[in-house]
């Protein structure tokens, strides 16, 4: 989905005035399921800021990281359902449900206990290595690999998460080993990368391309659809030869199953206005994103088929739980 693609969905979205039906009645919280730092959390608090401001009500952004997000998800899908508790999710969302549900080992679904409000941003995630291993692109990383007395370490948000995944991806695909280590959030994964603990892992563009940027990370490709224009000259994973290891990029908004359609109207309306408002959109630009918006059907679809597309992946890798 491109930028062009929401901006037509935005057009088609009630306005916030035709959606005040439904008035929040205390501080509404927010539960990112990551440690702070991460792209999610720091896109979290954006719209935070800014829905405080439209809907009259605090509105709390709360850390609840571990298990790849499941923590947090579990959280939000017991909650009552009444607008006042929302979980900020990206797309290893759609990775962990698909691999909880292969291990046979599900506490809640993404498509039996979540209502899917509307999409924050689409943000690209980058492969990134430590600059001691001399690799630019994936082939490169493997060869190296190869050639070490034991098998590098590679970090992920969690077992079952999108970056668990990929790890387990280039692993098979690429014929080599890699040892597993999950961190609570993605900001835990990147200290232990700078510093050489891990020699592999990804991390949403937004918040690695400080690092980048510093020399303190190397990037060696783009996991998303297509490359970024913060980071025009790195490849994507399909385009060197691991299409497997693709997953579209996203953070987005949802409220826990069974809420009323009043809620989640007035939710989407006030998030896609607020991906709208300029200074928020500056921001989520600066962050090499696009802005999301779009309607509540059209996020659930986008969703689903994520999960859907991924549940073959898993299967095939026949991932055990950690």
């Amino acid at each position: 989905m491109r930028r062009r693609t929401l901006t037509a969905a935005l057009l088609a979205a009630p306005s916030v005035a035709q959606a005040q039906s439904w008035t929040p009645t205390g501080p509404i919280r927010v539960i990112v399921p990551f440690a702070a730092g991460g792209t999610t959390d720091i896109l979290a608090r954006l719209f935070g800021q800014r829905l405080t401001e439209t809907l009259g009500v605090s509105v709390l952004v709360e850390n609840r990281g571990g298990g790849g997000g499941s923590i947090g998800a579990d959280l939000v899908a017991k909650a009552p359902p009444d607008g006042q508790v929302l979980l900020f999710h990206n797309s290893t969302f759609s990775a962990t449900t698909a691999v909880m549900e292969f291990q046979n080992r599900a506490t809640h679904s993404i498509e039996r206990d979540f209502a899917a409000i509307s999409l924050g941003a689409l943000v690209p995630t980058v492969i990134l290595v430590h600059p001691s291993v001399p690799a630019t692109n994936i082939n490169e990383f493997i060869a190296w690999a190869k050639l070490q007395p034991r098998p590098p370490f590679y970090g992920s948000t969690g077992p079952g998460s999108a970056g668990h995944l990929t790890g387990e991806v280039l692993k098979r695909d690429g014929g080599f080993e890699m040892e597993h280590v999950p961190f609570r959030g993605a900001s835990l994964l990147i200290q232990d990368l700078m510093v050489g603990r891990i020699q592999f892992g990804g991390d949403q563009l937004s918040s690695g391309i400080p690092h980048i940027r510093a020399g303190a990370v190397r990037p060696i490709a783009i996991r998303s659809t297509a490359r970024n224009r913060l980071l025009p000259e790195v490849s994507t994973v399909r385009e060197q030869g691991f299409p497997n290891a693709e997953i579209l990029g996203w953070n987005g908004f949802f409220a826990p199953a069974r809420t009323p359609q009043p809620i989640l109207t007035r939710l989407q309306a006030e998030i896609a206005a607020a991906s709208r408002h300029p200074p928020l959109a500056a921001r989520i630009d600066e962050l090499g994103a696009d802005p999301g918006g779009n309607s509540s059907t059209e996020f659930t679809t986008m969703v689903h088929a994520q999960v859907a597309a991924l549940r073959p992946v898993v299967a095939s890798l026949r991932l055990q739980a950690e």
